[in-house]
């Protein structure tokens, strides 16, 4: 069973390109139980992998990397269906790009190989996972979706840049510390 959490992750990757597609051609009621189910294994799979003493190296590469590519790929196919904004793809890709580019700064420049989520980006990522399924259901005609997009799409961009700026201070936190140390 220690390989359970690792399964729902790769679940999570498969039914990306599913979710993208069914959003881009405007079929958010085959796109939402998707959705749901990958909301439901990113919640599922670390708690999982805690219960059953089941954490490794792979599930905690996979794990927010399946997060980014479901995010990005929603948030960009939301965008361009007229869903929401453009701009707030952009900034949930900027968010995306600036965690991995850190996460790579920080492999060359320090001896550090564990990036672990802050809780603001794990709140992060439970609002735009939160909100996407809103949106969804927006989309689907069930009007309280509707009247809430636009105050999830705030929730979205401020919980981005806040947990964005978030580990760019942490991350200098540590280059400082490790810098010290040598």
């Amino acid at each position: 069973m220690r390989w359970l959490p690792n399964l729902l992750t790769v679940i999570r990757i498969l039914l990306t390109p599913f979710i993208i597609r069914d959003i881009l051609d405007g079929h958010c009621t085959v796109a939402l139980p998707f959705a749901l189910v990958a909301g439901a294994s990113d919640a599922l799979d670390g708690y999982l992998a805690r219960w059953l003493d089941a954490e490794s190296r792979l599930g905690a590469w996979l794990d927010p990397l399946a997060d980014k590519a479901l995010l990005t790929g929603m948030y960009f196919s939301f965008g361009i269906s007229g869903l929401t904004p453009m701009w707030l793809a952009w900034l949930v890709f900027a968010r995306d790009v600036l965690i991995l580019t850190l996460v790579g700064a920080g492999l060359v420049l320090t001896s550090l190989r564990d990036f672990p989520p802050s809780i603001w980006g794990k709140i992060s990522t439970v609002i735009q996972i939160g909100v996407s399924l809103v949106i969804l259901s927006g989309c689907n005609g069930i009007d309280l979706g509707t009247r809430l997009t636009p105050v999830g799409v705030a929730f979205v961009a401020g919980a981005a840049v806040w947990s964005g700026l978030h580990y760019l201070v942490r991350a200098f936190l540590v280059l400082r510390y490790t810098r010290q140390k040598v």
